[in-house]
């Protein structure tokens, strides 16, 4: 459940992967709730940060962190995936 952006491609050319990133988020308006995933996210996405910060040691807590991300994953997968079938 990626969207296919690699580490690779957001090494390499970060601001395509941000696009990337940006449209694949324009589906947001169509979750019920945005903000009940987005605001994890921006919750967890801050841990990471300040984890890392200054650490020379791996996270332990990083699958916890991530949890919140795939569940935004799903629900634009289901998303895209609903409109590819009425399209059908």
């Amino acid at each position: 459940m990626t969207w296919f952006i690699g580490r690779t491609e957001a090494m390499s050319d970060p601001d395509a992967a941000r696009r990337k990133v940006l449209q694949r988020l324009q589906g947001l308006a169509q979750i019920d709730d945005p903000e009940s995933v987005v605001v994890p996210i921006l919750l967890d996405a801050i841990l990471l940060v300040e984890s890392y910060r200054g650490a020379r040691h791996q996270i332990t807590f990083l699958d916890d962190l991530t949890a919140s991300v795939d569940a935004l994953l799903r629900e634009m997968t289901i998303l895209e995936k609903s409109k590819d079938w009425a399209a059908e």
